[in-house]
């Protein structure tokens, strides 16, 4: 269940650079190919053989030759006369730093006079433009130009969930987490599309885990998924500066699926856990929950992740670090099924068996017997949703685990860099 991790050989930043000058070179009758301003026209060095069209005037950015050029700035390709063909931008197999780029795209105006790329390129790469040109006359020629962008000083890093095609709960967000904070919220998430079938409407909102300090961008729908729903996240990353001169290196993309509609509801005053599938009560649990000096948090949490078996201390979270205190643990605990980054697991815990369902007894977690943690734990997937009322503690934050779902769509959608 732990994330795949794109960042370290994926994304990468550079210094932005100035746009550089443009490079007028001459498509010859020859079709020669290196985009010198000065490139002779025909075989005599005088304008072209005889009987050969005449000469299309086209204009390279960046200028044939030039290194350093910043991966964000554009691939610019016009003349003044005839028309464009086709534009085709080709990268080296590997960047400098053994990056695979990506390809870069354009467009090319009605008039068929000038093309411009639309996307960020891998930083220290290699690429190749080469043109088809109409003359008046509808010859066509073809013209080539070289730059090499620059090598990232500085980079970021990007972890993605989910990955893999999965098969996810309804609560689980697209997140993409950075190894280092934004500042260029506003470049990187015009980068970011949400594509579902069927159409589901939703938001991208940034959000920053306050134990932790982990920055993300997630993208939620209104509401819970619905069951079946299809998603494939698109980010063009590659070649965007971050900020401060931090890049990124590398697009990535994640589609997955979303499965049963599993909501589990903790009642802290009962003292018990409904579970729902689809709308459907399948099982009440008699559960344990935090006692008044430990409460558990309140509100809508996400199934981040899952252990068989896990380690759990008491100074991990900052309760006691002395054995002989009262509140002293430090156990392996079985069927642990993970909501917050603050240490919120629903568990077994058959040292409280004789209270399940009688007195809330943990020091914040839901726990319950072997039979039903186990129960549970089989059933829980990522992106499923507990819900917990009834508590003396404060709604747990946006962005303690994935705790967004305690704001409603409007609230979530202020949160967009874009809004």
């Amino acid at each position: 269940m732990t994330p795949i991790r794109t960042s370290r050989t994926s994304f990468t930043r550079i210094r932005a650079l100035a746009v550089p000058a443009l490079l007028a070179v001459v498509l010859t009758a020859c079709g020669g190919g290196g985009g010198d301003a000065g490139a002779k026209g025909g075989s005599d060095g005088k304008g072209g053989d005889k009987g050969t069209p005449t000469a299309v005037p086209v204009t390279f950015s960046p200028a044939n030759g030039k290194t350093g050029v910043d991966p964000a700035s554009p691939v610019k390709v016009s003349l003044a006369e005839g028309t464009i063909g086709t534009v085709t931008v080709t990268a080296a197999a590997k960047s400098t730093d053994g990056v695979e780029p990506v390809e870069v795209t354009g467009k090319l105006d009605p008039a068929k006079h000038s093309w411009q790329s639309d996307r960020t390129m891998t930083p220290g790469t290699a690429y190749t433009v080469k043109v088809t040109a109409a003359d008046k006359s509808g010859a066509q020629k073809e013209q080539t130009s070289t730059f090499t962008t620059l090598a990232a000083a500085k980079t970021n890093g990007v972890t993605v969930t989910p990955l893999g095609n999965a098969v996810v709960g309804v609560g689980q967000p697209v997140s993409i987490a950075f190894d280092k904070p934004v500042t260029n919220r506003a470049a990187v998430e015009k980068q970011l599309s949400v594509t579902t079938t069927p159409a589901v409407q939703g938001s991208w909102g940034w959000i920053t885990d306050p134990l932790t300090g982990t920055q993300r961008v997630d993208w939620r729908p209104t509401s819970y998924w619905t069951k079946g729903t299809k998603v494939t996240m698109t980010a063009k990353l590659s070649g965007l500066d971050t900020g401060s001169g931090r890049y990124l290196r590398r697009d990535v993309t994640s589609t997955f699926t979303i499965g049963t509609a599993r909501v589990s509801k903790v009642d802290i005053k009962a003292k018990k856990m409904t579970v729902t599938e689809d709308g459907q009560t399948v099982k009440v649990i008699n559960i344990s929950a935090g006692k008044p000096d430990f409460p558990t948090w309140n509100g809508r949490m996400t199934v981040i992740s899952k252990e068989s078996t896990i380690h759990m201390t008491s100074s991990s979270v900052g309760i006691a670090t002395n054995k002989d205190a009262a509140d002293f643990y430090d156990k392996d605990v079985k069927m642990a099924v993970h909501l917050t980054t603050s240490g919120t697991f629903v568990h077994a815990a058959p040292w409280n068996d004789a209270k399940m369902g009688k007195e809330n007894t943990s020091h914040g977690c839901v726990g319950m017997s072997d039979a039903d943690a186990k129960w549970f734990f089989d059933k829980a997937v990522r992106g499923d949703i507990v819900e917990v009322t009834g508590s003396t503690r404060a709604t747990v934050d946006k962005g303690n685990g994935y705790g967004e779902w305690n704001l409603d769509s409007a609230a979530w959608a202020k949160l967009s860099a874009l809004s």
